[in-house]
């Protein structure tokens, strides 16, 4: 990814997005803190330079690595997260699900009545999707994971993000037979509609 985003930079290739499935592992960004590392042995634990916490990347969850001249859209950070947030989105809601953002709370959530009010009295939500970018020199790199059947009792070794009062969920577990390949397709036909407005350059997904 590191070698991309410099021939990004030198003009040497073209912007790219990559959909990869992770073996099990927990990965840190420069805001985790220790004690949300719960249990430190359970999987390897991979240091980043995106952004945010600890999360876990594992089989059944798609991880989608965003290389891309944001300098060429805008030059607005928060615009582009918000663009992120847009795509995976209208991708859920291929699938009938409703992925919402909330303040303060980066990612995208569902809400789920069905479930014991939060500790606040609020209902219940969890987390479906993370996102975790880092800018170098305006090219975006890192990005998002959705959960599509990941073994969710796998989040239990780490504070998810460093939010505590929410959980976590995937398709699956919203009773959807969802399969990777499903979820690639709705995120190549959904790309060009959050992007539509900024798309300079034709991204490869590969």
């Amino acid at each position: 990814m590191e070698v991309r985003v410099s021939a990004i930079l030198a003009g040497e290739a073209d912007e790219c997005i990559w959909l990869l499935e992770h073996p099990p592992m927990y990965t840190e960004g420069p805001r985790a803190r220790r004690e949300d590392l719960i249990d430190p042995d359970r999987f390897p634990v991979y240091p980043t330079r995106r952004g945010g916490q600890y999360t876990y990347h594992g089989p059944g969850q798609r991880v989608i690595y965003v290389m891309l001249d944001v300098g060429r859209r805008g030059r607005d950070l928060r615009a582009f997260v918000e663009q992120l947030e847009t795509w995976v989105i209208s991708t859920l809601g291929r699938f009938n699900v409703r992925g919402e953002i909330r303040p303060g709370r980066v990612g995208v959530w569902v809400s789920r009545p069905e479930k014991v009010l939060s500790p606040d009295g609020s209902p219940a939500e969890d987390k479906i999707a993370a996102i975790g970018i880092k800018m170098r020199q305006w090219v975006s790199y890192h990005g998002i994971s959705i959960n599509v059947e990941p073994d969710l009792g796998h989040f239990d070794g780490i504070v998810p993000c460093g939010i505590a009062e929410h959980g976590v969920t995937s398709l699956v577990d919203l009773g959807l037979p969802v399969t990777l390949g499903d979820l690639d397709v709705a995120l190549q036909a959904e790309f060009d509609v959050a992007f539509s407005e900024n798309a300079y350059a034709a991204s490869q997904i590969k």
